[in-house]
């Protein structure tokens, strides 16, 4: 139905990361690892050590690592892209994350990105995220969205557990408490995504609609990705016919937002990483399937005889 063919083909497979940094993460409030990580895991992106570079170097992905925010400087020579529009974003305990202006530039190049890739001749594409406290935004996102109560969206993340983990949960849900006259009623995607969101979580948004008015087969990652989907299915509904939702991870209010969606993720392997990873061990599954459509004998080419009748 996507392709509009009984011959579906994958041509020219790309994994997009997107890596931006939020405020709230140099308050260490809702984080036990520090900001700083989100550029030294770019970094890590470009010497190929990452989970998603060996992924993608099994699958045969093409990988493009997109710093759309990240709150450090980047040599203009390092082989990304450098499209970023704002070092991080602002501390949402004390005002709005992001300005409109803001959000259409992030989704603005997130579309670019997929433009090009599909200008390449790629029909497939999957796409990761890297930014240190981005579980606390996705968490908001689902909750604001789906009118779920905040402890029910938040999760581990990042290795916030025990005493750390109750403490993540009373800072979102304060700032979900002062959000929500800010959300509109019902709550607008885009007033949410200004309010709470991060500028990789709205350049994903722009890549997912890109992508899907090109007709390219999108490969849904993780808790990050899915609620970056929330905001893309709430201005573009029949955006989910061109996705494909790689696995349900670890993270304990995935699943209920995969329902939300009437999503059936192809894996479920209990994965935390990230990066795209999930998106990318799936794509043998849709090779696989392309290859049993296009190239699996009938009974009748194979001369097999049918039933016998009654």
């Amino acid at each position: 139905m996507l392709q509009n063919t009984l011959a579906p083909y994958i041509r020219n497979p790309q994994m997009v990361i997107f890596a931006a940094d939020h405020g709230i993460a140099a308050t260490g409030l809702v984080n036990p690892f520090p900001q700083a990580v989100t550029a030294q895991m770019v970094q890590n992106f470009v010497a190929g050590g990452a989970a998603i570079n060996v992924f993608c170097r099994q699958m045969g992905m093409g990988l493009t690592v997109v710093d759309v925010g990240v709150a450090s400087d980047f040599d203009p020579i390092l082989p990304i892209v450098h499209a970023k529009v704002a070092y991080g974003t602002a501390n949402y305990q004390h005002g709005p994350a992001l300005t409109a202006a803001q959000v259409t530039a992030a989704m603005q190049a997130g579309a670019g990105i997929v433009q090009n890739l599909h200008a390449q001749g790629c029909n497939t594409i999957g796409f990761g995220e890297m930014g240190i406290g981005n579980t606390s935004s996705a968490a908001l996102l689902m909750s604001a969205l789906l009118n779920i109560p905040l402890a029910d969206c938040v999760g581990a993340g990042t290795g916030a557990h025990g005493e750390k983990l109750l403490q993540k949960i009373h800072v979102l849900e304060a700032v979900a408490r002062a959000k929500q006259s800010a959300y509109g009623t019902p709550p607008d995607a885009m007033h949410v995504l200004e309010q709470i969101g991060g500028l990789e979580i709205a350049a994903l948004v722009g890549a997912y609609r890109q992508a899907a008015n090109f007709g390219m087969a999108i490969l849904i990652d993780g808790f990050i990705c899915t609620a970056a989907l929330l905001v893309a299915h709430a201005q573009q509904p029949d955006i989910l016919l061109a996705c494909f939702f790689a696995h349900q991870s670890s993270e304990h209010a995935h699943g209920r937002m995969l329902q939300a969606l009437g999503a059936t993720p192809l894996l479920q392997l209990g994965l935390r990483l990230g990066e795209g990873t999930g998106a990318a061990l799936a794509l043998p599954i849709l090779q696989a399937a392309c290859a049993f459509v296009n190239e699996m004998a009938s009974f009748e080419s194979a001369a097999i005889s049918g039933q016998t009748p009654a």
